[in-house]
């Protein structure tokens, strides 16, 4: 029986999962292209036999990295609007925590990985992740009285989009942040106004 680096067979094989999630993290990021097991195994430090205890195939990892990213990105939004006082600095809190995520490179990650994987796993956890972030914010929006929720929302996210766009292009968040709390500020104060007189 191989060593196993944890107090139980469980935990050592959900660390090495983790570790080779990890790995391919990083060679996607570096390359833009779905790693090998060849080149998996070398990041890792493992056999490539090895992988394919953890994976079946490349698709199988890409749908596992999938599932790791995706899940992750909407924690992330989810834990920085539930640390806001209010329902319009949830929304705040929204954009400021996509953007440090695109700032740190995760939608990059996200991007590629919706590149090159395979399209129905890519899709269902995108819709699914799409979902989760939208949940969020329509219901900071509705908090606030918005009148159509729904195009609210859209809007919000395009300027998020843009602003990613901006990000990604080479700006730096301390450039971006000012002109979005500039452009959605206003706005969620107003709505908050407005709902606080009637």
């Amino acid at each position: 029986m191989p060593r196993i680096s944890a107090p139980t067979v469980a935990e050592h094989r959900s660390a090495q999962e983790r570790a080779l999630l990890d790995a391919a993290r990083a060679l996607l990021a570096e390359t833009g292209r779905p790693p090998t097991f060849a080149a998996l195994a070398e990041r890792a430090g493992l056999a490539r036999p090895s992988v394919y205890q953890y994976f079946r195939s490349a698709e199988d990892l890409l749908r596992a990295m999938v599932e790791d990213v995706f899940p992750r990105w909407s924690a992330t939004v989810a834990r920085a609007m539930d640390a806001a006082p209010d329902d319009g600095a949830r929304v705040l809190a929204y954009l400021r925590a996509n953007l440090e995520l695109v700032a740190e490179g995760e939608h990059a990650l996200a991007t590629a990985l919706a590149t090159v994987g395979p399209s129905t796993a890519v899709m269902k956890s995108t819709q699914v992740m799409h979902d989760d972030l939208l949940r969020p914010l329509t219901a900071a929006l509705g908090a606030l009285g918005a009148r159509d929720v729904t195009r609210a929302a859209e809007l919000v996210n395009a300027v998020l989009n843009a602003a990613s766009r901006m990000i990604e292009s080479g700006s730096s968040i301390d450039q971006v942040w000012p002109t979005v709390e500039d452009l959605v500020r206003p706005y969620v104060e107003r709505l908050g106004a407005r709902g606080s007189s009637v």
